[in-house]
């Protein structure tokens, strides 16, 4: 009886040693998963921060193309402004969901004075028109740079043969154009609420919002955090009852 009880005693401490080290890499892994959502939260804060001041900043030039090259994240929603004239017959609607409700954006490209063409939304349009179409003459843009969404939308392919956009493919959008590539800027730009008309596209609509939950993630993960020490404490208490 008492070899017994002996044997017993040595695995219930091994098990109860073994129960305590898994909690704690759970303590440890939880707490740093917290941590880096806090993080992430910082970041996400002074990104919001940065696109602010860029929407908001004074419109520079679009642009050019020795820069093309090193344009990425940190560019996108700069305001920018040009002057060109559209390419008439080069309209082209991607499917829309806004505040107006489904529709379509109007993507027109424009041959700029300095000899390259940039696509511009200019604006969302309930429905594929003539009246739509584009200005004639000099116009001068003023809006928010955009970077190309290669690969159509959600669940849906850009499908240029039948004219069936759902993204803003730059680069798909020039070649069913017959647009040269190579002087066709890698992004487009989101007209400004100036560039509406009474019987055409409305622009300004362009919608700059961050998913921001890091908040909630990391007291999660805080909270499952203290899970652990709670579990570990009642196998301790249960231990010494």
């Amino acid at each position: 009886m008492s070899t017994s009880a002996d044997e017993a005693a040595p695995r219930s401490t091994a098990s109860l040693v073994l129960l305590l080290f898994l909690l704690a890499v759970l303590f440890a892994g939880f707490v740093a998963l917290g941590s880096w959502q806090i993080q992430r939260r910082a970041w996400k804060l002074d990104l919001i921060e940065r696109v602010e001041q860029r929407v908001h900043a004074a419109p520079e030039a679009a642009p050019p193309r020795e820069t093309w090259a090193g344009i990425g994240a940190e560019d996108e929603y700069r305001h920018v402004q040009l002057e060109g004239e559209y390419l008439r017959d080069r309209d082209v609607y991607t499917q829309a969901v806004t505040a107006r409700g489904p529709g379509f954006w109007l993507l027109t490209p424009l041959q700029t004075r300095d000899g390259f063409v940039v696509l511009i939304n200019r604006g969302f349009v309930e429905k594929q028109q003539a009246s739509a179409g584009p200005t004639q003459g000099e116009v001068r843009i003023a809006g928010l740079l955009r970077l190309s969404e290669p690969k159509g939308g959600f669940l849906r392919d850009n499908d240029p043969a039948a004219k069936r956009w759902f993204s803003r493919d730059v680069a798909a959008i020039a070649a069913a154009l017959d647009l040269p590539v190579h002087k066709v800027a890698p992004y487009f730009i989101d007209a400004d609420a100036s560039a509406s008309t009474d019987d055409g596209p409305v622009g300004g609509m362009t919608v700059v919002s961050f998913h921001n939950s890091h908040l909630v993630y990391a007291i999660t993960w805080y909270g499952l955090a203290a899970m652990t020490v709670f579990g570990g404490l009642l196998l301790l208490r249960s231990r010494r009852a």
